[in-house]
């Protein structure tokens, strides 16, 4: 009740978050734009080539951020990052192929409401490979607001229900909703690992290395899977359009990402991509003829509660282990009296701030440490 009274909107609802907010639905569009450019390669070119798609995609990163590591020098250039993280990069490559590739192979065992419920499995995924990986330690309220945003799904999935737009195949339910599992658990490894590399390293190496790794397991995946999928292509200048708005799309998507999650994180930023189902779904109220559900617009109010929700009390990082005492511009901390030997002594010297290191071998006894500490620095 404290709380509540001196509750401040201005503290929330801060520049940053509305900053988050958008740039998070903007996202958002972008997996709409993907969606709906592949519903309509499906239904109106009878074109399902998943992989083609994302070779499309990751040949794209490859042009701008492959190649913008070959022209950097020293440690960031691409062939010492291969010398040292080859293995990580292509382990990465072959996660991000297959989570793509899983979820659209899913739609063709299951039904669009399980996909889109089981897929809500990469928030609770991502959760605990962040406690683990990046030592994310999460507030109640974070719990709270992420109950929310699935709530806000259960709607969506309801409205589905009740429009008729219980779509997919039910051939082999049990495969497709494995798939899903498996597609949200590899999202959530790829998502976090995004997450480190970005906030660590570089935004360009994550994204040259996914290119260069993601653009040759794609490649071999395409040929092997996909070889008369793509020899029956119609080619027209329509279906070329579809092609290039798809991989423009995702393309954009996979390069403000990381910006997004710099900002926040990556369990915020995959809430904030739940309202993306519902933008394929208002844009199919004009484009396919869906039928309109008031649940639709209570859903996407949910999941931008529970996004503000979210964000409203920032995580905090795992504690760091009390580190040893230290001697610094002549004072030093928790020494006891006679009994220090072999300590390091940093003093400050001058105006340039020059920092010297000496090393005593005797016990200061009685004396005080910033009189041990002057006398050294009036010598120098």
């Amino acid at each position: 009740m404290e709380k509540i009274r001196t509750f401040k909107p201005r503290e929330v609802f801060t520049r940053q978050l509305v900053k988050t907010l958008l740039m998070g639905q903007g996202l958002a569009a972008l997996i709409c734009g993907t969606a709906v450019t592949s519903q309509y390669l499906a239904s109106n070119f009878h074109v399902e080539t998943p992989m083609l798609q994302s070779f499309f995609n990751y040949s794209l990163l490859f042009l701008f951020y492959t190649s913008a590591l070959l022209c950097r020098a020293g440690d960031e250039n691409i062939f010492q990052i291969l010398k040292k993280h080859w293995w990580k990069y292509l382990l990465l490559g072959l996660v991000d192929v297959e989570a793509n590739y899983a979820v659209v192979k899913a739609y063709q065992y299951t039904t669009l409401t399980s996909v889109q419920l089981l897929d809500c499995f990469v928030i609770p995924v991502l959760m605990v490979l962040s406690w683990w990986v990046l030592k994310t330690r999460y507030q109640p309220i974070h719990y709270i607001a992420v109950v929310v945003c699935l709530l806000g799904v259960g709607a969506m999935v309801g409205a589905d229900l009740l429009a008729g737009r219980d779509q997919g195949s039910t051939s082999n339910i049990l495969l497709g909703d494995g798939l899903v599992l498996l597609s949200a658990t590899l999202y959530a490894v790829s998502n976090v690992c995004q997450e480190y590399t970005v906030k660590r390293r570089s935004r360009v190496e994550f994204l040259g290395m996914v290119g260069l790794f993601g653009l040759i397991i794609s490649s071999i995946q395409m040929a092997v899977l996909e070889r008369r999928a793509v020899a029956n292509i119609h080619w027209s200048w329509q279906v070329g359009l579809l092609f290039a708005g798809f991989a423009l799309c995702l393309f954009a998507l996979y390069s403000f990402m990381p910006i997004v999650i710099q900002l926040t994180n990556a369990t915020s930023v995959n809430l904030s991509l739940l309202t993306a189902d519902l933008f394929s779904l208002f844009c199919g109220l004009f484009l396919f003829q869906y039928q309109f559900s008031v649940l639709y617009l209570v859903s996407l109010v949910v999941i931008i509660i529970g996004f503000i929700t979210f964000n409203a009390m920032p995580t905090t990082p795992a504690p760091e282990p009390p580190s040893a005492p230290t001697c610094e511009d002549g004072r030093y901390g928790d020494l006891e009296d006679g009994n220090t030997t072999e300590q390091d002594v940093v003093v400050r010297i001058g105006s340039a701030e020059t920092q010297r290191k000496i090393r005593t071998s005797n016990t200061f006894g009685g004396e005080s440490v910033n009189s041990v500490i002057e006398g050294l620095s009036t010598k120098f």
